[in-house]
């Protein structure tokens, strides 16, 4: 991933809406398409970086990423950026938006050989996933129950009966795609009759239905690191779908939910908790057990603590991610006042009123 600044490379404010944003985009991308610079690296580079920065922007969750915590943040998040422009013809994202930014009616197809075809992605699965606070300060190995489509065993993904021949793609030629010109464009989409593939089932596999898919569900244990956030993207590597006729899988992202906690407030790696004292522990002073997450604690409340004072234990707050340190554990004195008191208790609050 470039570290450049996507609102500067799409020429927008960082307020800007997304239809100035999609409009920014389709002006580069019109500019610097590879088949409107054949051969030009200088143009590719703006083609790839101006994609990247819509494909950020134009995502709310990317975008609130990106704003909060720079590319930093959009790489703990599982983001891997555009590095090739096989990338942008071989996404579905892009294919999509392409063909609605340039007027066509069809989605592009990947750009490369035969051999590319039928080898699509799947595609990707996103779920939340819920945990508490304890489990974010210590780390924790979570199931995760999914339901998606893998490849079919009887056919092993072709799509086919077993044993059966696919033949080729008599629209195609077996490439896999069709090219259309359409003024200074020349473009390649893909084939509409074989889906990309470059062949056709002549008998259909009767377990998928000819998909070359099954829908299942299964349970998948996940580890989420100490010091995750609350929002926080978690990528797993291939466990997403599997790709079509035996593609390679996509990849599975995790967005945490970390739950309110009933004791303990957390700031990024702040944690702030109240401690209730009573009047003449504040006056006096007075040593008090306190619960942390390392466990019990001795605090010493000084002698005349005023409610609202913070009394700060280095070093007990929550972890920072990827054990980059930890925080500090704010103590908030709280004055608890009784509702009612005995009559040894009022004569000597009274005797005490006269004193000062």
């Amino acid at each position: 991933m470039r570290r450049t600044d996507y609102y500067e490379v799409l020429g927008v404010p960082r307020d800007a809406g997304l239809e100035d944003i999609k409009k920014a985009y389709k002006q580069l991308a019109l500019k610097y398409h590879p088949d409107r610079n054949p051969g030009d690296k200088v143009a590719e580079e703006k083609f790839k970086d101006a994609s990247e920065a819509f494909q950020v922007l134009s995502d709310p969750d990317k975008r609130r990423m990106y704003d909060l915590y720079g590319h930093d943040g959009l790489t703990g998040a599982g983001f891997r950026g555009i590095d090739s422009v096989d990338d942008i013809f071989g996404s579905s994202f892009f294919s999509d938006l392409l063909s609605d930014l340039f007027g066509f009616g069809f989605g592009f197809g990947r750009r490369g050989s035969s051999s590319d075809y039928g080898m699509a992605r799947g595609r990707d699965i996103k779920k939340g996933i819920g945990i508490t606070l304890e489990e974010a300060f210590s780390g924790v190995r979570k199931s995760v129950s999914l339901a998606f489509y893998e490849t079919c065993g009887p056919c092993n993904g072709s799509g086919a009966r077993g044993g059966t021949a696919l033949q080729p793609c008599s629209t195609c030629k077996g490439k896999g795609q069709v090219v259309h010109s359409r003024g200074a464009f020349i473009l390649t989409t893909t084939c509409g009759v074989c889906g990309g593939t470059g062949r056709i089932i002549m008998e259909k596999c009767p377990d998928c239905r000819g998909q070359g898919q099954v829908m299942i569900e299964k349970s998948l244990e996940v580890k989420i690191p100490e010091g995750i956030e609350n929002e926080q993207i978690i990528r797993v590597p291939g466990k997403g779908e599997p790709g079509p006729r035996g593609g390679p899988p996509g990849d599975l992202y995790l967005v945490v939910n970390v739950e309110r906690h009933a004791e303990f407030e957390r700031n990024g790696t702040e944690l702030y908790r109240a401690i209730p004292v009573t009047f003449p522990e504040a006056v006096l002073g007075k040593k008090l057990e306190i619960r942390t997450f390392d466990g019990s604690e001795t605090v010493k409340i000084p002698p005349g603590t005023q409610p609202g004072e913070e009394i700060v234990l280095r070093g007990k707050g929550m972890p920072a991610l990827h054990g980059r340190g930890r925080g500090n554990l704010h103590l908030v004195v709280k004055l608890t006042v009784p509702r009612s008191v005995s009559r040894k208790q009022k004569k000597l609050l009274e005797e005490f009123e006269k004193e000062e």
